[in-house]
Order: structure tokens, then C-alpha cells, then sequence
């Protein structure tokens, strides 16, 4: 029951943004756009502001890396099995590649295993936004019909003000240079209403999509990804992690996290099949009910 008043709140997110817009009918391109070019560089400074790097923190790192890699090869074997076209194999790699670690597995964490496991989810969380944020976007950009090369994909990649919020965040951390209150507030007022605003576009999302514009088999297949491939192989990797097991914990618990709400984000901008990761994000968060208490189970 406690974890099931964790993950309540997001639940509620998704549905006040259904029903608005069923009743409003805005246009959520337009609001996935602001939160995407206005919005998520405020969160990613302040991150990167506030919390201190150290030798923890850089393992962290490399090992996300590793297995964003080894799902990215895992997802573009079976769409060359399944014959997926271009526009499906990026879907598929948005779907089964970047997990909710933030809005959901980060409160997870604090409920399972306390604030010391809370901490390590939120830089956790960071750098799984970096990697939707730069990887997350070749992707998509590379994905989308009218993508000419990758040097565009590039290009796109490039044009993000998130990466400048990013370095911004490391270099004034690094030069240790302190910014008055008034204005940290004004930059936290805005990044604590971004991960909100992506639930909300979410929830929009889902009341739009048409079931037919996909096939199961997608959703078969980013389902399994993300939700048994993933939290098996962050199993295997925690393993070679030179780290306490607090972060090992965190680390599997944040990869059998169900998709990223962020996606969604990038599937509407660069028109990669938004229906079918929303629809994707929503089963694999009801499945998320069963898998991640199993889960928590096996670790703790």
C-alpha cells in the first residue's frame, strides 16, 4: 500500500492532463516544445549546479552509458529481425533504452531504501537526462522521416539549449561561482514545474492517441526491453561496479524503471510515432505495479 502511495501522484499528473485535455483541447506540440526548449534547461543547470561530482558519480556514469549501449544494440538486432523500418527502430530505441528515473524511480528509491539511496537517484536521474538529451535526440532526429544524414541529427543535437544548461551548471560548480538567492529561486521556481509539465504533455498525449496507427508487436517488444532486459542487464553490470551496494541497489532499481515520460517529449517534436510511446509509457508504468515491487524483492 506505501508503494502504491508513491507512485500515486504520478498517476494523478497523467490523469489531469488526459482529461484536460479532452476537455480543452490544446495543442500539445506546442506545450512538449516549451517544456523540451524553455523549461528542461533550468532543471539540468540547477542539477548540475547543486550537487558535487566525485570518483562514485563517474561510475555512475560510465556504467549508465554502458547499458544505454547495450540496449541500443539490443533494440536495432531485433528491429533488423522484426523489419522494422527507420521511424519504428528509433521508436523502439526511445521506448526501451531510457527509463522514468526521475518522477518515478527517484521516490521509489526513498522509500525502499532511504535518503542516501534518494541522493545517489537524483544524479542518477541527471545523467539519464543528459543521455535522453543527446543521445535521446540523435535518435529521434535521425528517426524522423525527414532527417537527410546524421550530420543533421547532429546539428539537432547542437541547437539543444539543454546541453547549454549542462555546462553551464558544471562550469559555474567548477569555478565555484555563487549565484544570489533571488536568482537560484527564479531558476528553481521554473525547474521544478519542468518534470510536472512532461507528465501533463503525458497524460495529453494518451487522450489523443489512436490504437491503430500501431501494431502489438511494437509494443511487445519495447515492453520486454524495457522491462526484463533492462533490469536484468544493470543486474549483470552492477557486478563489475567498484561502488557500495546502496548504489548498486539504486542503479537496478532506476533500470527496471518503465519509460521515460521525457520521451514522449522527443516523439512529438520529431514526430516518432508519439502514439505508440505513449501508449508504450502507459503500460509499461501500470506493469511497473507488479514488476518493480518484484524487483525491489530481488535486491533488497
Amino acid at each position: 500500500m506505501d508503494l502504491l502511495l508513491v507512485i500515486l501522484p504520478a498517476f494523478l499528473i497523467f490523469t489531469a492532463g488526459y482529461i484536460g485535455q479532452k476537455v480543452l483541447k490544446l495543442n500539445v506540440k506546442s506545450i512538449s516544445t516549451m517544456a523540451l526548449y524553455l523549461m528542461t534547461p533550468f532543471l539540468t543547470f540547477e542539477t548540475f549546479y547543486k550537487n558535487q561530482l566525485n570518483i562514485d558519480y563517474f561510475y555512475m556514469f560510465i556504467f549508465s552509458v554502458l547499458l544505454t549501449g547495450i540496449l541500443i544494440i539490443i533494440s536495432i538486432i531485433a528491429g533488423v529481425i522484426a523489419k522494422m523500418d527507420k521511424v519504428h527502430v528509433s521508436a523502439l530505441m526511445l521506448g526501451g533504452i531510457f527509463p522514468n528515473s526521475g518522477n518515478y524511480g527517484a521516490p521509489v528509491a526513498l522509500f525502499a531504501f532511504g535518503h542516501e539511496a534518494f541522493n545517489y537517484a537524483v544524479i542518477i536521474m541527471v545523467i539519464h537526462g543528459l543521455l535522453i538529451n543527446t543521445v535521446g535526440i540523435f535518435i529521434a532526429s535521425y528517426g524522423n522521416k525527414n532527417a537527410s544524414s546524421i550530420k543533421t541529427a547532429l546539428m539537432n543535437v547542437v541547437k539543444m539549449p539543454i546541453i547549454y544548461g549542462v555546462i553551464l551548471g558544471l562550469l559555474f560548480q567548477f569555478l565555484n561561482i555563487r549565484l544570489p538567492s533571488t536568482i537560484l529561486d527564479s531558476i528553481s521556481l521554473v525547474g521544478d514545474a519542468t518534470i510536472p509539465t512532461i507528465m501533463l504533455v503525458l497524460g495529453m498525449q494518451l487522450s489523443e492517441m489512436k490504437v491503430q496507427n500501431f501494431g502489438k508487436r511494437y509494443v511487445n517488444i519495447i515492453t520486454f526491453v524495457k522491462m526484463i532486459l533492462s533490469p536484468a542487464i544493470a543486474a549483470v553490470l552492477v557486478l563489475f561496479m567498484p561502488v557500495d551496494q546502496t548504489i548498486k541497489q539504486v542503479f537496478i532499481l532506476l533500470g527496471a524503471m518503465p519509460v521515460a515520460a521525457n520521451t514522449i517529449i522527443l516523439a512529438l517534436q520529431f514526430e516518432i510515432e508519439p502514439d505508440l510511446i505513449s501508449y508504450t509509457t502507459l503500460i509499461t508504468t501500470l506493469l511497473s505495479l507488479i514488476t518493480v515491487p518484484f524487483t525491489l524483492f530481488l535486491i533488497s
